[in-house]
C-alpha cells in the first residue's frame, strides 16, 4: 500500500507528547476502534524494542494478527515501528511518528504508515481493505489522542502482557 499520512496539532508540549506515544502499552487507548486485543511482547513497555500484537478489524480481513516493534526511538522527535501482520505474518509494516514543535507549547504529530505485501493475492486483500478505510481508522485515531491528551477523557484500557 502506497504510506499514507495523517496528522494533528496536540495543545501538549513535544516531550510529554511523545512520552505518551513512547510507551506502546498507551497505543490501544486511542486506536481500539479497529485494532483489538493488544498482547504486549515484553515486560518493559516503554523505549526501543517494546512491541505489541494485537488484531485488526479490516474488512474482509481473514488474517487479522499482526504485530510491531519500536526499532528507533529518538526524543522527542522521532519513532519508527516495524512489524508484520497477514497470512503467516508475510505482509511487512512501517510506521513513523514525528513530532515537531508548534508555536507555544503545541505539538504536530504526523504518523506515516506504509505495508509491503509480497504477493499478488496480498495485493488484492490491501486493495479490497482500501487505503481510505486505514486513512479514516488512523485520522480518528489521531483525533482521540488528542482528547486523550488535552482532555484527560476518552481514554480505552492499556495493552498488557500476555495471559497476564
Amino acid at each position: 500500500m502506497d504510506p499514507v499520512t495523517v496528522s494533528v496539532t496536540i495543545a501538549r508540549p513535544r516531550e510529554e507528547v511523545f512520552a505518551y506515544l513512547g510507551d506502546i502499552a498507551n497505543h490501544p487507548e486511542f486506536t481500539d476502534h479497529f485494532l483489538t486485543d493488544w498482547r504486549l511482547t515484553r515486560v518493559d513497555s516503554y523505549g526501543q524494542g517494546a512491541g505489541a500484537r494485537f488484531k485488526v478489524d479490516a474488512p474482509l480481513n481473514r488474517f487479522s494478527w499482526a504485530d510491531l516493534t519500536f526499532v528507533e526511538f529518538e526524543p522527542p522527535h522521532r519513532i519508527v515501528e516495524r512489524g508484520r501482520g497477514g497470512k503467516f505474518n508475510r505482509i511487512r509494516q512501517v510506521g513513523v511518528w514525528t513530532l515537531t514543535a508548534g508555536p507555544g507549547d503545541t505539538t504536530d504529530v504526523e504518523l506515516t504508515l506504509e505495508t509491503e505485501p509480497r504477493l499478488p493475492s496480498d495485493r488484492v486483500m490491501e486493495l479490497l481493505a482500501g487505503r481510505s478505510w486505514f486513512k479514516r481508522k488512523h485520522r480518528k485515531a489521531l483525533r482521540r489522542l488528542r482528547t486523550i491528551l488535552e482532555e484527560g477523557r476518552g481514554r480505552g484500557h492499556r495493552a498488557t502482557i500476555a495471559g497476564g
